[in-house]
Order: C-alpha cells, then sequence, then structure tokens
C-alpha cells in the first residue's frame, strides 16, 4: 500500500517536470507509468528483473529520467542507488531524452577506416547538433557507438533499427531527408 502512495507521488511531482520527446503515441505520462507499472506487476518474480525492466522501461519513455528511476526503484523494492547505478553503467541506457529518430554512427576500427568519421561530421553538420544531443525540434539525436558487428557494412549508421551501410550510410542529406519526410 504505502509503496503505490509513493509512486503516486513520484509520478506527480516529476511528471510534471519529464519531457517526453520520444513516448509513443499521445499517451499521457500517468498512462506510460500504468504500462510500466503493469509489466512489472505482471513479472513472475522482481528478483533479478531489473536491467529487463530498465530495457522495457526506455522502450516506453524513450530515456530514464530520476523520476522513472524512482519508480522503479520502489515497484522492485530495491534502493535508487541501484537502479542508477546499473543506468551508468550500461551505454544502452540513456538519461538524457534521445530524438525521435537516433542517429547512431558506428566508430568501430573497420567503420572507423571506411569513412565512418567523415559520415558523423556530415550528421553533427546537416543536423547541427553535437554527439549525444538532440536536434531543437526533438526529431534526431547523434551518437557515436564503439562497434555494432556489422563489420562487412562497414562504415554502418542507424537510424533507430534500421541499418544503412557501406555507400548508403555516406548518403546523410538522403538520410535525413527521409525521417523528415515522415515527421
Amino acid at each position: 500500500m504505502w509503496v503505490d502512495i509513493i509512486i503516486r507521488f513520484l509520478i506527480q511531482q516529476g511528471g510534471k517536470q519529464m519531457a517526453c520527446n520520444n513516448c509513443k503515441g499521445n499517451a499521457t505520462q500517468q498512462e506510460l507509468f500504468d504500462k510500466l507499472g503493469a509489466f512489472i506487476d505482471a513479472l513472475p518474480t522482481k528478483k533479478g528483473a531489473l536491467i529487463t525492466v530498465l530495457h522495457k522501461a526506455q522502450g516506453i519513455f524513450g530515456y530514464l529520467p530520476r523520476e522513472v528511476q524512482e519508480y522503479i526503484a520502489c515497484k522492485l523494492e530495491i534502493s535508487l542507488a541501484k537502479v542508477y547505478g546499473v543506468v551508468t553503467f550500461y551505454t544502452y541506457f540513456t538519461m538524457k531524452p534521445k530524438g525521435k529518430y537516433p542517429i547512431s554512427v558506428c566508430m568501430g576500427t573497420a567503420c572507423y577506416v571506411r569513412g565512418s568519421e567523415e559520415v558523423l561530421n556530415d550528421f553533427k553538420r546537416e543536423l547541427g547538433i553535437g554527439v549525444g544531443e538532440t536536434s531543437a525540434d526533438g526529431m534526431f539525436s547523434i551518437d557515436a557507438l564503439r562497434c555494432v558487428g556489422a563489420c562487412g557494412l562497414a562504415p554502418v549508421v542507424l537510424v533507430g533499427e534500421k541499418v544503412y551501410g557501406k555507400d548508403e550510410a555516406k548518403k546523410v542529406k538522403e538520410i535525413i531527408a527521409e525521417y523528415k519526410k515522415l515527421g
């Protein structure tokens, strides 16, 4: 009972300040927290479920702000420090909102020697943002990854889950235009 009261308080306090650019559809923050809560409640056991819950939460919210981490800590009955420790340890998790279309450029050895640095610089120049930043309109963000494991396609660019490789990855203006059309 007390956990639910704390969770509702956290949602009310944090929800007003939380930017949710990447949230799917027009769901309210309360609905998104409810969705995450239902997922957690449906788990057969909460023990050892932190990473699974963080993946789900990032899928729902698009990132893991403090309010979401506090909610997860309460629901899993673990410390906020433990949640924060996992979020900051794994580079997959992010505490900053990403763009609607997150762009990731592989900077692994194979990609680098085949021009990924130039591709990354082209994205930065075209969008007017740096690595780790999100465009003012919330449409794009840029990340540099160490390796995506698709060396045969080098250089590799990911936009969301869509993969662009070889010469296609170098068509930065065309890639951006494709997603701008989608809105």
